[in-house]
């Protein structure tokens, strides 16, 4: 089943995609429909949905991770994007990169889960992109200037609620395909992810876990268009510029220099 967030006349609402239309349902933890139907077009689809928090996996991307610990970073919800929404890319910010990722969506709460029961509490997947300014990153042990602007993380299109064992990811820039792989290659599996999250914190409704980057990333720059594949699902982003972040920059320029 395929879910949709998509724009009416009361609001971002959800739905279930049947064809053209969207079934609309009263929400994302109640997909009990309500007899209401939108049209299902680009210019109605919204991100898939609008986080309450995004965890990323770091050190996630292969096997010889699995000699880290497992670690993870947050992102702002609100820095969620959707299908077709530009990301900004900051001036000044040095390298900027495109990371291919398979994101879960949680359905229900989860805390203290078990690799038996870890992915009962999943939605569904959705196509991600963690957009990255690499310098920034470099300089910040914690990762929020480098992946924390407004726009760094796309979404969609829609949420898949049939969860792969495998999925295959591709990045393309400008329609030439710049990496391939699957998610059997990360170092740790959807549920092991699920199991050491819920160890920290009570994961909630609607938050969203990019999984790790199992393939190469790729680099951004205005006036290119990205696309993110994962198990059948393509989410297509422009690239756009942004204004430089003075604020922040004047505290890493001997360092982007």
């Amino acid at each position: 089943m395929l879910i949709a967030r998509v724009a009416t006349e009361r609001g971002p609402r959800h739905g279930i995609v049947d064809g053209d239309r969207v079934r609309l349902v009263r929400d994302l933890s109640d997909l009990t429909t309500t007899g209401e139907r939108v049209a299902f077009t680009s210019s109605t689809l919204l991100a898939p949905v609008q986080p309450g928090t995004i965890y990323g996996m770091a050190h996630n991307t292969g096997p010889s991770d699995r000699k880290l610990a497992p670690q993870a970073f947050l992102k702002p919800g609100h820095g969620a994007i959707g299908p077709g929404d530009p990301i900004p890319i900051p001036h000044g910010v040095g390298l900027v990169v495109a990371e291919a990722e398979l994101a879960l969506v949680i359905g229900r709460p989860a805390r203290h889960r078990t690799l038996a029961d870890a992915l009962a509490v999943v939605l569904g997947f959705t196509a991600a992109n963690d957009v990255t300014a690499r310098s920034l990153q470099a300089e910040d042990s914690l990762w929020l200037a480098g992946k924390g602007f407004d726009g760094f993380t796309p979404l969609g299109p829609v949420i898949d609620t049939d969860l792969p064992a495998d999925a295959d990811i591709s990045l393309a820039i400008d329609g030439a395909t710049v990496s391939r792989a699957a998610t059997v290659e990360l170092a740790r599996g959807f549920a092991e992810i699920i199991v050491f999250l819920s160890s920290i914190t009570t994961l909630q409704p609607g938050d969203v876990i990019l999984t790790g980057a199992p393939g190469a990333d790729a680099e951004l720059r205005p006036g290119r268009r990205v696309a993110v594949s994962v198990g059948g699902l393509t989410l297509i982003n422009p690239v756009s510029a942004a204004p430089e972040p003075a604020g922040l920059l004047e505290h890493y320029r001997k360092a982007l220099s």
